[in-house]
């Protein structure tokens, strides 16, 4: 086997022959939602929760996809398990689920459709593409957009629609070598990135978005428990940007990542005592701990290859 497989609404199939149609919702109106995970060294972290906010996501947009969160759970371990062999030494999966609402009916009204589209996919981690932001820290820039507000969005939803983060990223992507986009809300607070929450170190002790305005990660939640544990006190506030150029130390949480120190807030130096910082580098080694795998030194590697 050379080719990756998929599943697709009820088959195994090679990539190559996975077709969405151009009347799919998801393709034409951006109609769906999707989760995300990675492995460490093949096995899937916290799979259960993802597929539990999967199907969160699901009920609030009131898409059926025609499975059981079991059923949902055996389809993905049974994707990864049929790709395993084709992933290089020191290589791990990024893990998709993805639900839209599925066809448009031709000739018929736009809130009809057909059934979902169900595709649950496999690609390698971009190990060596991210690993200087691992190694240097991210440079966050705060864009000029804002970020859908919950009148308008439930943040909760990890919806297909990326287009406002994308729009944020591109404004920001040329302003340094490992630029990311930190968005604010519409009250202008920070919230959150392309695919990643935010936490500030002041004082020793953690700053992150509240809830009601970010969708809050599976890493996210691993962090504010391994902080817990390492006793390290966690606040889920309102951050100004002022706050957020002045503190200590800060970092990023996403599945791809785990954990990425930030070196910069709209050009105003994080980098008080090297990169990671000392809390940062606690909560990374304790993520490592938790996942049983040296997730930096994996990226780290990747370098040299």
């Amino acid at each position: 086997m050379t080719e990756r497989t998929a599943y697709f609404n009820g088959e195994y199939l090679p990539e190559s022959k996975v077709c969405v149609s151009f009347r799919d919702r998801g393709f034409n109106l951006g109609d769906a939602v999707f989760d995300a995970e990675r492995t460490f060294g093949g096995e899937i972290f916290r799979l259960n929760a993802h597929i539990d906010r999967l199907f969160r996501s699901l009920e609030k947009v009131s898409i059926d996809p025609g499975l059981t969160p079991a059923e949902m759970t055996d389809i993905t371990r049974e994707t990864v398990a049929r790709n395993l062999p084709l992933l290089a030494p020191g290589e791990d999966y990024w893990v998709m689920q993805r639900v839209t609402r599925g066809l448009n009916v031709v000739g018929g009204e736009l809130w009809q459709s057909s059934g979902a589209t169900v595709i649950v996919e496999c690609t390698p981690l971009p190990l060596a593409a991210r690993a200087p932001m691992l190694r240097d820290g991210l440079d966050l820039f705060t864009p000029s957009h804002r970020r859908v507000p919950p009148e308008s969005l439930d943040p909760n939803i990890k919806s297909h629609n990326y287009l406002n983060l994308v729009m944020a990223d591109l404004e920001i992507r040329d302003r340094a070598a490992h630029a990311w986009a930190m968005l604010l809300d519409t009250r202008g607070f920070v919230s959150e990135g392309i695919g990643s929450n935010v936490f500030f170190v002041k004082d020793g002790e953690l700053l992150t978005p509240n809830v009601d305005y970010v969708l809050p990660g599976v890493s996210r939640a691993v962090v504010l428990e391994l902080a817990a544990m390492e006793g390290v006190v966690a606040h889920e506030v309102d951050i100004s940007p002022e706050q957020a150029r002045s503190a200590d130390e800060a970092f990023i949480t996403s599945t791809s990542f785990c954990i990425c120190p930030v070196r910069s807030y709209d050009e105003s130096s994080l980098d008080k005592v090297g990169i990671p910082g000392p809390i940062t580098r606690r909560l990374i080694d304790a993520f490592a701990k938790e996942v049983q795998f040296d997730f930096v030194g994996q990226y780290l590697d990747a370098l040299t290859k």
